[in-house]
């Protein structure tokens, strides 16, 4: 009896030293806070005790044994999630668990232009994220990638990189970047896109690279569809496309960098992607497309034009014939301008 007497008050005791426990973590919880922003990371398999270390010595907590006690009591000191964390100043430590056990990573906001290469791209994701270039140069021209993702098959991802502001996790790796970009892609291309395609007898990777090379001329937005039905033409009646950002993008490939202005020289630079060599198209994207672009390829102005030189304002003369174009590129020169296109 005597030793019934004494488990109960024992047991007793524990419930209420478990009970004080319990309060004290979350007095602990409501009180402190985190003094400063800050940004931790966690790498995979990081035990309890050494995430309470990495929060203290960044100052997010001020109270591991409290931190661990509360973490205990909420039964969350198994459950925290491995990656990039930002914590806001003022942040209390039921809320800092609370965002380790539900993985509320940070997010980076990465904005990606129009008319960017693999390679342009991958040196915006370095800047932004801190992705190494070369990864994620590699995944993107890994045709793997891009065709798990779209369902056919594509050389590589140069294309379907979805001009787009993405909000990321900062922890994204270089793979799963580009995969959110194709996926982006495929999201925007749009059902009726593909009846259009047998309406003009082209696959999207045809489609895609013919938009892309609308996207590295066209510097006035409306004149998108203009410049999609001279190519369109020209493609109609076997006659090369001769588009400089399709020699851009092959001495790109071999400089790792895009040249804004071509020399006659640079005409005559060997590659499959060079159309002042090469008939009809190249063989893939030269860049990834904005919207505008792909619809003026799908949609084109029926034009009766074969030719266009772009004025120093970056707007375009159109002509029928050569004669003209000829003309258009003398008159442009003797008002002091440099004649492109």
């Amino acid at each position: 009896m005597a030793r019934e007497t004494q488990a109960k008050a024992f047991g007793r005791r524990t419930s209420a030293y478990s009970v004080l426990c319990a309060l004290s973590a979350l007095s602990f919880s409501a009180c402190d806070t985190s003094a400063k922003p800050a940004r931790v990371i966690l790498p995979p398999g990081s035990s309890f005790s050494a995430v309470t270390d990495s929060l203290a010595a960044h100052q997010v907590i001020s109270s591991p044994r409290a931190f661990k006690l509360l973490a205990r009591v909420r039964g969350v000191d198994r459950t925290v999630h491995s990656g990039v964390y930002e914590f806001p100043a003022g942040t209390t430590p039921w809320n800092v668990l609370t965002m380790l056990s539900t993985g509320q990573k940070a997010a980076l906001r990465f904005t990606v232009p129009e008319g960017l290469t693999i390679l342009e791209v991958a040196s915006l994701a370095a800047e932004r994220l801190g992705i190494r270039s070369d990864s994620f140069a590699a995944a993107a021209r890994d045709s793997a990638v891009a065709t798990a993702v779209l369902g056919t098959a594509v050389p590589s991802a140069e294309g379907f990189l979805r001009p787009e502001t993405y909000l990321v996790p900062a922890d994204i790796t270089a793979r799963e970047l580009v995969r959110v970009m194709v996926e982006g892609f495929k999201t925007e291309w749009q059902p009726a896109w593909n009846a259009r395609l047998d309406t003009l007898k082209m696959d999207r990777l045809q489609l895609v690279t013919l938009a892309s090379i609308v996207e590295g001329e066209a510097r006035a937005d409306e004149e998108r569809e203009t410049i999609a039905g001279v190519y369109h033409n020209r493609l109609r009646i076997g006659m090369p496309l001769q588009a400089d950002p399709t020699v851009q993008y092959a001495l790109s490939l071999k400089t790792g960098k895009r040249k804004p202005r071509l020399f006659i020289r640079d005409y005559a630079f060997k590659s499959p992607y060079n159309t002042y060599l090469q008939p009809g198209l190249p063989p893939g994207p030269v860049n990834s497309p904005g919207r505008r672009s792909i619809e003026a390829a799908l949609y084109p102005a029926s034009v009766p034009f074969l030719y266009f030189v772009a004025r120093p304002d970056g707007r375009h003369v159109f002509s029928r014939t050569y004669g003209e174009h000829l003309r258009a590129i003398r008159k442009i020169r003797a008002t002091g301008g440099r004649a492109g296109g």
